[in-house]
């Protein structure tokens, strides 16, 4: 595990000044610490989002779960 669960803690990273431009561009966002900040949950949801589909399948006999939306109609 990486730092201390409920610390934050301070890093000195070399980044892409072209990467850091476009990612201001594209979010709008100014602060560096917020547009890693942001990069990071990114990356994290895709990973996320990755494992779960991994899992497709390996569960064949698990009940549905009910839904909590109304069906479109």
């Amino acid at each position: 595990m990486i730092g201390v669960e409920g610390f934050t803690m301070r890093a000195s990273i070399t980044i892409d000044d072209e990467l850091l431009n476009t990612a201001h561009e594209y979010t709008g966002v100014t602060e560096r610490a917020e547009l890693i900040r942001e990069a990071l949950k990114s990356l994290i949801a895709r990973e996320a989002g990755r494992r779960l589909l991994a899992l497709a399948g390996t569960a064949p006999h698990i009940e549905d779960v009910r839904r909590l939306r109304a069906e479109k109609q």
